[in-house]
């Protein structure tokens, strides 16, 4: 079993490389059986249109973690 995961920065709420925005919460995960299957709905999470399918999925998280917490491009 093959992960895909969204993380949010507990200091500033971007997490582009974790290394420096520690703390982390996990916020959003799927499981796919292969790892090409995580790996490409991964790549459509980072696009513009995941992110709005993101948004749209945890709206009530998402606000009662942090509003606007996730990146827009």
């Amino acid at each position: 079993m093959e992960y895909t995961y969204v993380l949010l920065s507990e200091r500033d709420g971007r997490v582009r490389s974790t290394a420096y925005r520690r703390p982390l919460k996990l916020i959003y995960y799927e499981a796919c059986v292969h790892l090409a299957d995580a790996r490409r709905r991964e790549r459509f999470l980072k696009t513009g249109k995941g992110k709005r399918y993101l948004n749209n999925r945890l709206k009530e998280s998402l606000n009662m973690i942090q509003p606007n917490t996730l990146e827009r491009h």
